[in-house]
């Protein structure tokens, strides 16, 4: 079967196909464009939407394309949640106050009967886990613009509204709730084969941030989501992606923005750190989650590729409790070993961390968000540079290349480039873009690593000689009398 009509296949299927000559599914990799747009200061813009769409239609040389010209390996944008946008659109319920919902972008089936059922089933899970099902959203799409390959795999595309229980302290308790509520219906749904269950998939569930994302090129994106388009769609940063699957095959799903992250390049130390992410699980213990932990598990999700399965990760150990640049410090650490420069409280960080989880290595050019802070990292072989731009009127811009947007030089007032495990950290709650440095200290100084390493880290050239064992007698085992 040739390439075209064996992704005809696939995306009819709604599956992955199986290992194949020199395909391998647990390899799925992507190499892609990526980019961010962000006003350092947290003012929200339709504007900031706009650029950041420029930005992604500008890298769509950077995607690719089936043999049909209108199939693109996949493209999205990740924002803030517009809540002004969703409040004048939702007239048939009222919506609360911003943090007090959030919003599931999610793929359903296109079978209307099916679709019924496994709405029912999430929203039966939303309410057993003590939260509020406001109501439902057809997210209006237009596929006028698709091929043959991606409308035969087009989901239904719906949003779910949930109201954030009066149990729940504050917004960051919604969000580990979001995310419980959503492990749990991908293990009911999706994980346990039921009909319709191979389309189930949530782009995207929080207070915080959307995704809007699927199997288009970088200029269907906009037009399949007439969404977009609309002014009161306003953020204050916003994290584009087009996609090119190595030797892989794209889907809907596997498009980006994942749910935190944007990444260009590879994660070669996969399986290993897929491997032990599983092992770990049994161990895993968490003040946070508490016995809501079983629920998360599997941690890493193996349908997704690399960029997923990294985002799984992330998305995990922030939720249960770290900062997000913490989590992308003990993900993608610096070369520190033999760092002679480098203080000895961060060196005490990394050491630490090291004994808890090995680096997830690239190349790879991350670029992550949890809806406040926005940052962008290279991991420490550095082959996949990126470029930023900072403006005059606090806008910072961030690429695989130069010349995405359209700024005029003289409302540049810094150029710069992504430098091998060095982090461009921008805090909008704060207001600030926050250096390498100072991020890196103020992580390092949370708590005393050396101490605990001292205190409990056993080195092997500190263990006592063993004692003496007697040896057989060798001409006996080898039969010799």
């Amino acid at each position: 079967m040739g390439l075209k009509g064996h992704r005809s296949f696939i995306m009819k299927s709604i599956g992955y196909p199986e290992q194949q000559g020199l395909y391998l599914p647990q390899c799925e990799h992507d190499s892609c464009g990526v980019g961010f747009v962000v006003n350092i200061h947290g003012v929200t813009s339709h504007e900031i939407v706009r650029q950041a769409l420029t930005v992604l239609v500008n890298l769509d040389h950077r995607g690719a394309r089936g043999s049909e010209a209108n199939t693109g390996d996949g493209a999205g944008i990740l924002m803030q949640l517009p809540h002004a946008f969703f409040a004048k659109v939702c007239t048939e319920f009222t919506l609360p106050a911003p943090g007090h919902y959030g919003v599931g972008m999610l793929f359903l089936t296109p079978d209307a009967d099916q679709r019924i059922l496994n709405q029912a089933k999430v929203e039966s899970i939303v309410r057993e886990e003590g939260q509020i099902v406001i109501g439902w959203r057809t997210v209006p799409t237009d596929s006028s613009s698709l091929d043959d390959s991606a409308k035969a795999a087009e989901p239904f595309v719906r949003q779910i509204f949930i109201g954030r229980g009066a149990d729940l302290a504050d917004e960051l308790a919604f969000e580990r709730k979001l995310y419980i509520i959503r492990k749990r219906t991908e293990n009911a749904i999706r994980g346990a084969g039921i009909p319709g269950g191979t389309y189930f998939y949530f782009s995207s569930l929080s207070a915080r941030t959307i995704v809007y994302k699927g199997m288009l090129t970088p200029q269907q994106v906009e037009e399949f989501y007439p969404d977009l388009s609309d002014a009161s769609v306003t953020s204050a940063l916003a994290l584009v992606h087009s996609r090119f699957s190595t030797n892989t095959f794209p889907s809907w799903e596997r498009a980006h923005p994942n749910r935190y992250i944007i990444h260009n390049g590879e994660i070669n130390t996969l399986r290993g750190n897929v491997n032990w992410m599983h092992a770990r699980e049994m161990v895993c213990r968490s003040d946070i989650f508490g016995n809501d932990l079983q629920k998360l598990l599997p941690i890493i999700d193996q349908d997704g590729s690399d960029s997923a399965m990294f985002d799984n990760c992330i998305e995990f150990l922030t939720l249960a409790g770290r900062s997000l640049p913490h989590a992308a410090m003990m993900m993608i650490p610096e070369p520190w070993a033999n760092h002679e420069s480098m203080s000895d409280k961060k060196k005490a960080f990394y050491e630490f961390h090291a004994s808890m989880m090995e680096p997830w290595d690239g190349p790879a050019s991350m670029a992550f968000t949890d809806g406040t802070v926005v940052g962008a990292v290279l991991d420490r072989n550095g082959l996949r540079p990126s470029r930023y731009y900072i403006t005059k009127d606090g806008l910072v811009v961030m690429a695989s290349e130069v010349g995405v947007l359209d700024i005029p030089n003289d409302q540049i007032i810094e150029k710069g480039r992504l430098q091998p495990g060095r982090m461009l950290l921008i805090d909008t709650k704060l207001g600030k873009i926050v250096n390498d440095l100072e991020i890196k200290e103020q992580i390092a100084g949370e708590h005393p690593y050396r101490q605990w390493l001292d205190d409990n880290l056993i080195s092997l050239d500190a263990l006592p000689d063993p004692p003496h064992v007697p040896e057989p007698d060798h001409q006996i085992l080898k039969g010799v009398t």
